[in-house]
């Protein structure tokens, strides 16, 4: 699986976790081709998971959150506005927009972007 498959997968889903296990689909799964035991990272295709899980995140009609369960979550475009509009229902955690920089030691640091601030203007109305 591709990116575009990938960014297809989670259109269809609507919500999708990126690898922990949940009530819903699991993208690292997806893109391995089959169930995965224990850490994705140690699977044969993890090289490939990885580069693809990158493209993903970086889309522009992607959230990364951690609505589901705590879990890093990928919710696509077209729910946003349902998800602003059922907002009350979630804490203001599960609602921050979460990403990764690499830093200029090469170390990972996680970001996040509160709600409703990463909420475009448009589906705020």
């Amino acid at each position: 699986m591709n990116a575009d498959e990938a960014l297809r997968f989670v259109e269809k889903h609507g919500v999708v976790l990126v690898s922990a296990k949940g009530p819903v689909p699991r993208l690292t799964e997806a893109l391995a081709g089959e169930p995965i035991k224990g850490s994705w990272w140690a699977h044969p295709k993890s090289r490939q998971i990885f580069a693809v899980l990158q493209k993903v995140a970086d889309s522009e009609d992607v959230l990364m959150c951690r609505l589901v369960n705590g879990k890093v979550t990928l919710v696509h475009r077209r729910l946003w506005p349902a998800l602003v509009r059922a907002a009350q229902h979630f804490s203001p955690n599960q609602l921050a927009k979460v990403w990764e920089e690499h830093t200029p030691s090469g170390r990972h640091e996680s970001r996040k972007s509160a709600f409703p601030n990463w909420v475009p203007a448009a589906v705020k109305a």
